[in-house]
């Protein structure tokens, strides 16, 4: 493989430390919430039974990307976890429940490359295309447009 190859497939590490940072923030967000999480009294195990609650909000993609990536962005938004406040200013526990379990899901979602979806289709998210073999910049290059790459 030649050097421009590998760079094309590649992009150099300034390109990808926004990556890295963006990871490792939500790594600690996840640890974080599951400090709070036991700290505050509730059974850990909660946090991997839920889990995949919060990805109903997909069903939307059963109509049209559009819908699902409104419906997706609703419910995988840091908006609700910030909602802890409420939790913290009326001693609300489910509140608090609530946002830890949502905040552990996005930011684990987030740590794997799961971001927030636009509306053309599911793998287009603000982290990139997600399960792409190919980077998206080649394919807009070679003039694909996206309608016609699918998933990748």
């Amino acid at each position: 493989m030649s050097q421009a190859s590998s760079m094309a497939a590649r992009p150099p590490i300034h390109d990808r430390m926004p990556v890295w940072f963006q990871r490792v923030e939500n790594a600690t967000i996840a640890v974080l919430t599951v400090v709070m999480f036991v700290d505050l009294d509730f059974a850990w195990w909660w946090l991997p039974a839920l889990f995949l609650l919060f990805d109903l909000s997909m069903v939307g993609y059963l109509r049209d990307p559009r819908l699902g990536a409104w419906t997706y962005n609703i419910v995988h938004s840091y908006i609700g976890p910030a909602a802890a406040v409420i939790g913290i200013v009326t001693a609300s526990r489910s509140a608090l429940f609530l946002a830890l379990v949502l905040g552990f899901h996005i930011a684990v979602d987030r740590f794997f490359g799961y971001g927030l979806k636009f509306r053309d289709h599911f793998t287009h998210t603000h982290l990139g295309d997600k399960g792409s073999t190919r980077p998206a910049e080649h394919r807009r290059r070679n003039g694909q447009p996206r309608s016609e790459r699918g998933s990748g």
